[in-house]
C-alpha cells in the first residue's frame, strides 16, 4: 500500500434546512466492509492521538464535530497532512501508513469506521519497527 491510495472521501449529503444528513455503506462509499466504529472525544488541547502504523487495518477518519488534523507518512520520507473539518468528508487510511493525529479543537468528535475488529497483533507502535517492516519484502 502507498501514500497516494490515502485519500478524502466525499460522503453523500443531503441538505435540509431542519438538518443535514450523511450516511456512508461499507463496500459503496469505502472500500471495504465496516467491522467496527470506534471515535475519540474530549481530546485536550495539545494533544496528540494515533502514532501507529496497521499491518492489514483499512480505516475511515471523519471529523464528526469540530476540526483536527492527520499526518500520513509512508516510513519512506513522504508525509502529508490532511485537516477534517466537515462531517462529510472521510479519509481512507490504507494498511501500512504511519498516521498520527493532532490539532484538535475544543469538542472535536473524530469517528473512525474499520475494516476488522480490534487486534493489538495489527498495530506497529514503534516507528523504527514500521520501517524495518517496509524494508521486508513481504511488507
Amino acid at each position: 500500500m502507498s501514500l497516494a491510495e490515502c485519500r478524502i472521501v466525499d460522503l453523500p449529503k443531503i441538505a435540509d434546512p431542519r438538518g443535514n444528513l450523511t450516511f456512508i455503506e461499507g463496500r459503496r462509499h469505502v472500500p471495504f466492509d465496516i467491522a467496527r466504529v470506534y471515535y475519540l472525544y474530549d481530546v485536550p488541547g495539545g494533544s496528540e492521538r494515533g502514532g501507529h502504523a496497521h499491518k492489514a487495518l483499512h480505516q475511515l477518519i471523519v471529523a464528526m464535530s469540530g476540526s483536527f488534523d492527520v499526518v500520513l507518512d509512508d516510513g519512506r520520507g513522504g508525509k502529508q497532512r490532511f485537516h477534517l473539518n466537515r462531517s462529510y468528508h472521510g479519509l481512507y487510511v490504507c494498511p501500512m501508513i504511519w498516521r498520527e493525529l493532532d490539532n484538535f479543537s475544543s469538542g472535536s468528535v473524530c469517528m473512525v469506521l474499520a475494516s476488522n475488529v480490534y487486534d493489538e497483533a495489527d498495530y506497529y507502535r514503534d516507528y523504527g519497527e514500521y520501517q524495518l517492516a517496509l524494508a521486508r519484502p513481504h511488507a
